[in-house]
């Protein structure tokens, strides 16, 4: 039997295609934060705080399952294993809409995130293998901008949902969107993996991919930095719904003030999008952390006080979350920079590394939730103070320094840049 090969996508509905996968993780997250308090009450959970892991067990299952995806991929190629974590999430959502305890919700979310893990690793791996450079980095936050819009509807999404059904539905929904991305990935995206490319694969291998990533200074700093960032929003994100519906008292507003702050991460990603060419990604990632670790200081600064408002809080926040629009897909890139060969490989250890770390941290910190945005803002700190010694080990020391192509000399590349 013939095996069926897509005719070659063009970039605008590579875009699209890409950022709905990626999107898929994040709407598994978002649409359940309005209904955490409905689905805790069904399922007789008595401490407040342990509705946060139906959130922190998904991410640590994304997280330990990441290394797996990369090597397969880089073995049988993209297609199959991306179509094969698609399929998965379908049906283990479908089997945490019919659970009848939380334990066996716990357990089913760990298997979501576990066995859908190559949504994180296989987009990174597919952009690396078509392109590179600082185009890379742009490419990747028009990526964003889609990407981004998911948060912004999610909690809307499940919130409507819960206006006519119960909290069920809202896994229902998460298979319905699975479903249809899983149809134009498989009818419209082509094999990217190219025959001369693909690697052996045994426990060796993996482990000799991990050491690599591992030991190259040049990519190591970039590939902790997002686990940092990361960890300090997954804080956010787990002890949101309790931050702003129960301290702050935002009731039914919760969906649009968290569709509020992913619209000003979405324009960020715009606006890198634009000038990264002209820049360069490190001299845009580095100067945005910059300004991470002054408003996140800010922030801690405002919630040792006695009386935080939610605006003083809502506004830090926004824009310490703009800034992750200048830093995600600029740092990805860079540490995929190296591994052209290993593309896979590297975007799955680097993806395990960042989801295992941030999933933990992020959890911790969540279940430290003391009524105010204090430990919110202290994991915000330490993560950006964190990131620039790391970035800082990875560059020798320098930032914002600019890296040109190999055998393409300054002036002639320049000449190549888009118009500012």
């Amino acid at each position: 039997m013939p095996t069926f090969r897509p005719s070659e996508i063009r970039e605008g509905e590579f875009v699209v295609l890409v950022a709905l996968m990626m999107s898929l993780q994040p709407f598994a997250i978002d649409s359940m934060l309005p209904a955490l308090g409905d689905i805790a009450r069904d399922l007789s959970v008595t401490d407040a705080n342990h509705r946060q892991l139906v959130v922190g067990l998904y991410l640590t299952g994304a997280g330990l399952g990441a290394l797996i995806p990369g090597a397969l991929a880089d073995r049988f190629g993209r297609r199959p294993v991306l179509l094969g974590c698609l399929i998965s999430y379908m049906v283990l959502s479908i089997a945490c809409a019919l659970v009848t305890s939380f334990e066996a919700m716990l357990v089913l979310r760990f298997l979501v995130g576990f066995m859908s893990s190559g949504l994180a690793v296989m987009p990174s791996a597919i952009i690396r293998d078509r392109i590179s450079g600082d185009r890379m980095a742009k490419l990747q936050s028009l990526v964003a901008i889609i990407f981004m819009m998911v948060p912004m509807v999610a909690p809307a999404v499940g919130q409507l949902l819960l206006l006519f059904a119960s909290w069920r539905w809202i896994f229902g929904a998460m298979a319905i969107f699975a479903l249809g991305v899983t149809i134009w990935v498989f009818l419209r995206l082509p094999e990217s993996l190219k025959p001369e490319y693909r690697q052996t694969m045994h426990p060796g291998a993996i482990l000799g991919n991990m050491r690599e990533v591992l030991m190259t200074r040049e990519a190591i700093g970039y590939v902790m930095a997002p686990a940092l960032l990361m960890s300090a929003m997954f804080a956010y994100i787990n002890s949101s719904q309790q931050l702003l519906v129960e301290h702050f008292g935002v009731g039914k507003m919760f969906p649009v003030l968290f569709a509020a702050m992913a619209l000003l991460m979405m324009c960020s990603s715009f606006t890198n999008s634009r000038i990264v060419e002209r820049f360069g990604a490190r001299r845009v990632g580095h100067t945005a952390l910059l300004f991470f670790i002054a408003f996140a200081s800010l922030q801690l600064i405002l919630a040792s006080t006695a009386h935080q408002t939610f605006w003083q809080f809502f506004v830090v926040m926004s824009a310490t979350a703009a800034m992750l629009g200048f830093m995600g897909g600029n740092f990805n890139s860079v540490a995929l920079q190296p591994f052209a060969r290993m593309a896979g490989a590297a975007s799955s250890v680097q993806s395990f590394i960042r989801m295992v770390f941030a999933s933990f941290v992020g959890t911790m910190v969540g279940q430290a939730y003391d009524g105010t945005a204090r430990p919110i803002a202290m994991a915000q700190v330490a993560a950006g103070l964190l990131t620039l010694g790391l970035i800082l080990f990875s560059e020798k020391g320098r930032l914002f320094r600019r890296v040109y192509p190999r055998g393409v000399p300054r002036p002639e590349f320049e000449k190549q840049l888009p118009p500012t």
